[in-house]
């Protein structure tokens, strides 16, 4: 991230916003937002919170250079003041966020940023950019990884993302999710994540036969030999080829033919035709993967149809995050500082959706006796639940309803990464994040909600305290 600047990265009228704070001398007025979202894709259960690393990345790196400021001057819109002001630019704020690979639901303040309004305006369009975009990846991945039952997944996405970028934050956003390796060779060297992949139908077609670009392929590759065989007939030809060669070729050099992939045609019935052809051969040991436009609906009912696939490359409907390509989240203002003291602030709506929660919050996850999470509690910043008996709670959607804990313990989700601009906490890797997303998914979320059709949605509710205070303030500004 560092090797090119992205400040830039940016809505034009975060500048015409900050210009305005600075001429009418707010610039060093503080102010928190928070991030959220307020709908999961697909009509999920949960989503899955991406994107951190680069959002920290860049709010460390942020700074304006010569030419940017000669550009910004092009506009005649900005104050000399304002440019000479971020011409020595530097974020000096606190971050508060979910740890990246949290398990996240609609409503909940996933990031917070505090800063001097000018600071906190300037960053929205760049956060919003990678928690949307990675958040979605690492949503659809965890889908496709579960539907999966086990199986690996590769990432085979980059021709079919919106742009390079796209392919390469998309690549690791889907080993967050739990793909086992990516085919983005360039992902590969920045992230150190496994790269796959194995030939196309064109090295096939540029030989007189298949067995020819077998062989060929088998002599150079002969410890991680896979075959493509859908380019001409699966099993008059491309499955008894492949056959032919690891019996003829491979196995008197002692190798074993790795795996055959499918990438076309019926794959459940496919699949359980080659099976039982290498199994006839002795060759057990042989996998066979599958590709083809390929997500979680698809490899389910592949799989619920006996299905004899080992693994899966899946393309673009992962990295387009296919049918719902874009993630709702959203950075709105929860509070101000004002003569010396917080203010929480609102945004009404006639939406119940976009009605905002005000205010600075904690967010905690509830814990039954099995470890599973019961709900999410969002509090005032004041407050420390005490769930050592039992606990009264508000649902949002629905305050009518009696919401009580009972042997539940209770853990606070978001940690401060950033304090004063400076970096305060040690940052995962990839790998460790992958890793808390599977103990997750494993350990703490509810078969109910990991359903694909007609999920239970993961509960969000409210302290009395802090839906009181809420409940104040829209009832102050419907006064007004």
């Amino acid at each position: 991230m560092s090797e090119r600047n992205l400040t830039l990265l940016t809505d034009y009228y975060e500048f015409t916003m900050s210009n305005g704070y600075y001429v009418l001398g707010r610039k060093d007025q503080r102010a928190a937002f928070d991030v959220f979202y307020r709908e999961n894709p697909s009509k999920a259960g949960f989503s899955i919170f991406g994107g951190l690393q680069q959002i920290i990345d860049f709010l460390l790196d942020m700074h304006f250079t010569d030419e940017d400021i000669d550009y910004l001057r092009s506009f005649n819109a900005f104050d000399e003041g304002f440019l000479s002001y971020l011409r020595d630019f530097k974020f000096t704020g606190d971050v508060y966020s979910f740890p990246e690979g949290t398990v996240m639901s609609p409503g909940e303040p996933i990031i917070t940023v505090v800063a001097p309004i000018i600071e906190a305006q300037l960053v929205e369009t760049f956060i919003l950019n990678q928690f949307n975009h990675q958040s979605n990846i690492v949503t659809k991945t965890n889908r496709i990884v579960r539907a999966a039952k086990g199986r690996p997944v590769v990432e085979f996405g980059c021709r079919r993302a919106q742009n390079a970028d796209a392919a390469i934050y998309g690549a690791r956003a889907a080993m967050i999710g739990g793909a086992v390796g990516t085919s983005t060779v360039l992902a590969g060297q920045i992230f150190g994540m496994p790269v796959a992949g194995t030939h196309a139908h064109s090295w096939i077609m540029s030989f007189s036969t298949e067995e020819e670009a077998f062989r060929a392929y088998a002599d150079m590759y002969p410890d991680n030999c896979t075959f493509l065989i859908d380019t001409y007939d699966v099993l008059r030809s491309g499955a008894p080829n492949a056959i032919k060669v690891a019996k003829e070729y491979l196995e008197p050099k002692g190798k074993r033919l790795k795996a055959v992939r499918l990438d076309s045609g019926d794959l459940s019935w496919l699949s359980k035709e080659v099976r039982k052809l290498l199994d006839e051969a002795d060759m057990t040991d042989c996998k066979i993967m599958a590709t083809n436009a390929l997500d979680e609906w698809k490899i389910t009912e592949m799989l619920d149809r006996g299905a004899q696939i080992d693994s899966f490359g899946v393309g673009d409907n992962l990295i387009t995050a296919s049918p719902t390509p874009t993630f709702g989240g959203v950075y709105k203002l929860a509070a101000m500082e004002e003569e010396g003291r917080w203010v929480p602030k609102i945004k009404i709506s006639a939406t119940q959706e976009k009605i905002t929660n005000p205010g600075f919050k904690k967010v905690y996850r509830v814990y039954n006796e099995q470890g599973f999470a019961h709900a999410d509690l969002i509090t005032c910043d004041d407050e420390t639940p005490d769930l050592s008996r039992d606990y009264k709670a508000v649902a949002p959607k629905e305050p009518w309803r009696r919401i009580e804990y009972h042997n539940c313990t209770i853990k606070e989700i978001r940690k401060q990464y950033i304090k004063n601009g400076e970096l305060i906490e040690k940052m995962p890797t990839i790998p460790e994040i992958a890793a808390y997303v599977k103990t997750q998914m494993e350990n703490e979320i509810w078969d109910e909600e990991k359903r694909f059709s007609n999920p239970h949605e993961h509960y969000v509710d409210f302290s009395p305290k802090y839906y009181k205070m809420k409940l104040e303030l829209m009832e102050k500004f419907e006064e007004e």
